[in-house]
């Protein structure tokens, strides 16, 4: 007779994974899963953590040659376009996105043929509808980001996406804006992207002990930002043609939570 394990069973077996919640301390949570035989897991990031009772906590110690070899052997059993996908769906931030995606990579690993179009497994699924939805959030940061120029000729942005989609822009706006100094600022996860012209760096701002806030950047703008802001202002309403106007389709394309940090929506006139 088979018997299924109580409940109760599968708690006291339950190993939680704390990792720094960077995708390389990911990677390193992965490796110590396979290299502890741990069978029961449960990843999250140490700030996410709310206890465990019974105490069967594992703290991912952060080594670069343990995420490289996950990443050897993930680039020798799937295409370069999945291992991206990987990537975008730890992006995404969504609630055990990191257990999601152990179990893509143990059924992988488990199978000598491919398996990344294998729709009949749940995190295949799973992974794939969520990758969608990044990728979908980039495309509209790339279309949405307005940069206001600042008395110093730096040009900034400030984003709040639904998805930590930051890493993904940058290629973009690096080779779009390969002559200008930019800071893309995400407000929402307090860490930005400035180019100085040649390479691209991860910043954060202190506002505890600046005594400023990302916002107040405004106060500091070039003298014709407000001109070139009126401009483009006028040229949004010149072209909208009220008969025309099509506010259910609109939303969808431009979403009114993107509204605030887009300079056509801010018409004082």
């Amino acid at each position: 007779m088979l018997l299924t394990p109580h409940p109760s069973y599968r708690c006291f077996n339950m190993q939680t994974v704390l990792y720094d919640g960077s995708y390389q301390g990911f990677l390193c949570a992965v490796f110590d899963v396979y290299d502890y035989k741990f069978s029961l897991v449960d990843i999250c990031t140490k700030d996410q953590f709310k206890g465990n009772i019974f105490e069967q906590v594992h703290n991912v110690h952060h080594h670069k040659e343990h995420s490289e070899r996950v990443l050897k052997g993930l680039k020798q059993k799937v295409s370069r376009e999945t291992l991206l996908d990987i990537y975008r769906a730890f992006l995404s931030e969504k609630t055990g996105i990191e257990n999601t995606l152990l179990q893509f990579i143990q059924y992988v690993f488990s199978n000598k043929i491919s398996v990344e179009k294998d729709f009949s497994h749940p995190a295949v699924i799973t992974i794939g509808e969520t990758v969608k939805k990044v990728r979908r959030e980039k495309h509209r940061m790339e279309a949405f980001i307005r940069f206001q120029k600042t008395k110093d000729g730096m040009f900034y942005a400030i984003i709040e996406p639904d998805f930590n989609v930051l890493p993904l822009i940058i290629t973009h706006f690096k080779s779009r804006y390969a002559d200008q100094k930019w800071i893309i600022y995400d407000t929402r996860r307090k860490y930005g992207i400035h180019y100085d012209g040649v390479i691209c760096s991860e910043i954060t701002i202190d506002c505890s002990t600046t005594g400023s806030s990302v916002n107040e950047a405004e106060t500091q703008l070039d003298e014709q930002e407000e001109l070139y802001q009126k401009l483009w202002q006028s040229y949004f309403k010149s072209i909208n043609i009220e008969a025309r106007k099509n506010t259910k389709l609109h939303l969808q394309h431009v979403p009114r939570r993107y509204w605030k940090y887009l300079t056509e929506k801010q018409l004082k006139f």
